[in-house]
């Protein structure tokens, strides 16, 4: 079967789709925000490689060195997104996708390719199952949350230091999250709304530079969230998700 797919670049960037946020409209402040990011990242090596065709079908990935994660190792790339579904599924192009992120990786001298995953399945993370089998094993992890590598000469990334402490000083709800989804604008004005009619105490950090992002005090792809001073989840929360981890977290139900 034939496959057409596309990479972002600055010439195609404003007129393409970004997979993840088609046609919702409440997630589109976001998109904007997410394409303004990508503009400043793909002359840094950052690919968005898509399926041409409307459907969330793409590849987002990056040189580790430039990668916004906490997450550390020489010459590996490392990818933020991995994702088919619908009526897009079994139809080979996670496998395509994939391969592509290889080989590119090989074609630029990389030692190998890495991912953040977990033990189970989580919601916003790749699959574990999926990577296994495609040589990817595990090479670092903190608690749920493993570090996948596919390594072409021995060589292996780790979490970094920052991100093995899962803990914070501050005991309020307190969410690091960056640009880099253009679903996390609307989940933090959900969760910021929420919070101030309930009189929450909510601290909002925006990682906007590359050192902030490698040095987030626990586990981070684009969003973290932490209660009562420790890490809590990757999970991006709208108000629904919100009402569950306090009520999880917290002796009494907000």
């Amino acid at each position: 079967m034939c496959h057409s797919y596309i990479s972002l670049d600055r010439d195609n960037l404003a007129g393409e789709h970004l997979c993840c946020a088609i046609s919702d409209k409440k997630h589109q402040d976001g998109v904007e925000l997410k394409k303004a990011w990508l503009s400043e990242r793909i002359p840094e090596g950052h690919v968005f490689r898509k399926l041409d065709a409307r459907g969330k079908v793409f590849i987002e990935y990056a040189p580790l060195e430039t990668a916004w994660v906490p997450v550390t190792g020489d010459n590996f790339f490392f990818i933020y997104c991995f994702w088919v579904s619908g009526s897009f599924k079994n139809k080979g192009h996670g496998k395509s996708l994939l391969a592509y992120c290889i080989e590119d990786a090989r074609k630029h001298g990389r030692s190998g390719v890495c991912v953040i995953s977990s033990k189970k399945k989580k919601p916003y993370l790749t699959d574990k199952k999926y990577m296994l089998k495609y040589g990817f094993e595990v090479v670092d992890a903190i608690g749920d949350y493993e570090l996948l590598a596919l390594s072409f000469d021995g060589q292996k990334p780790t979490f970094s230091e920052s991100a093995r402490r899962q803990a914070i000083e501050a005991k309020e709800l307190t969410i690091y999250y960056s640009r880099q989804c253009p679903c996390i604008l609307d989940c933090v004005r959900q969760v910021e709304r929420y919070c101030s009619e309930r009189h929450i105490p909510l601290n909002l950090i925006q990682v906007d530079s590359l050192e902030k992002a490698k040095a987030v005090p626990g586990v981070f792809n684009n969003y973290a969230v932490f209660y009562q001073g420790r890490f809590l989840t990757l999970q991006l929360l709208n108000e629904g998700h919100l009402k569950k981890v306090l009520a999880q977290n917290c002796d009494k139900i907000v």
